[in-house]
């Protein structure tokens, strides 16, 4: 019986395996198209990836070969490297505080986009996602919160009388971390967002009869009941995204405020791994300060799979 089982199994393998080679055969002119991408992906991607995970145990300055030194890199970094402990702090608060608003935020902007008329959509879709597009947008920002009287936010908030004063916003450690929050949360709607928007296109519209039909009277009720049931693969992906772009920011904080930030305020464990892997080309130290980033982010994403799974069905 366990034998004629297994034999059972085995087919239901070969056919699926069998179904997939005729079907990428069939495809094979998309699959040429992707290749480029996965080709230069696998070379500047995944291979540094793959080669930073052995190199977090050497001691590696790029001019001579590594040399092993185990677990050192990560007793240094957890026990001796005050600065770590900082970036480690700045990083959990960033992304608790970050990742859930802004995953929040591109739903319901996703969301309200979908209800207006069909220009309207590609209009508002482009509006909120070229922020992530744009180059040069940090100098703006620094015109915004430059700390002196012409500075935007001085000007107007000096100007309604909440402010007496000028405030240095990008070099006083009071207002620097809620500065760079405040820009990673205007510049969030990305990937994610779009994921989202092209989720909810996707929703038939009889699923929306047959709720009315079986009782759902408003919006917030399909909202709750249709919506975001059918859409569990792209709330996991939008996920995934904003807890990458949350743990992985050090961009904002580098190009906002000077670098190291004033008390480390602005400190992440990205901006970490930058200085010592672009400034001070100590590159083991630097995959090692990288693979514990990656064992958070690897954590987070297990948790929010976890949480959302039940969507995925």
């Amino acid at each position: 019986m366990a034998a004629q089982a297994n034999t059972e199994i085995l087919h239901i393998e070969d056919n699926k395996f069998r179904y997939t080679l005729r079907e990428m055969k069939r495809s094979r002119g998309l699959y040429l198209l992707m290749a480029p991408f996965f080709v230069l992906f696998t070379i500047f991607t995944f291979v540094p990836v793959v080669m930073s995970l052995p190199m977090g145990f050497t001691n590696f300055n790029m001019v001579q070969l590594p040399q092993w030194v185990g677990l050192d890199n990560f007793y240094v970094l957890f026990l001796e490297d005050e600065v770590f402990l900082k970036a480690i702090q700045n990083t959990l608060i960033f992304a608790v505080v970050t990742g859930p608003i802004s995953y929040i935020l591109c739903f319901l902007l996703a969301w309200l986009i979908n209800e207006m008329p069909g220009v309207l959509k590609t209009v508002f879709t482009f509006v909120f996602y070229a922020p992530t597009l744009a180059g040069n947008i940090y100098t703006t920002w620094q015109l915004i919160f430059s700390g002196d009287t012409y500075g935007i936010a001085n000007a107007y908030l000096i100007k309604l009388g909440i402010l007496n004063g000028a405030r240095q916003w990008l070099t006083d450690a009071n207002y620097i971390f809620g500065v760079v929050i405040v820009v990673q949360l205007w510049m969030s709607l990305g990937a994610g967002f779009l994921s989202l928007r092209a989720g909810l296109q996707g929703i038939p519209r009889d699923r929306y009869e047959a709720a009315a039909v079986e009782g759902v009277k408003n919006r917030m009720q399909e909202l709750l009941m249709v919506t975001v049931p059918a859409m569990g693969p792209q709330m996991l992906f939008a996920a995934v995204m904003q807890i990458v772009s949350s743990f992985t920011a050090g961009d904002v904080g580098r190009t906002l405020t000077a670098f190291p930030s004033t008390d480390y305020a602005a400190h992440t464990i990205m901006t970490h791994a930058y200085d010592y892997g672009s400034i001070r080309f100590e590159m083991g130290y630097a995959s090692a300060i990288c693979f514990v980033l990656f064992g958070v982010m690897i954590l987070a994403n297990w948790g929010i799979k976890k949480l959302l799974g039940r969507y995925l069905d």
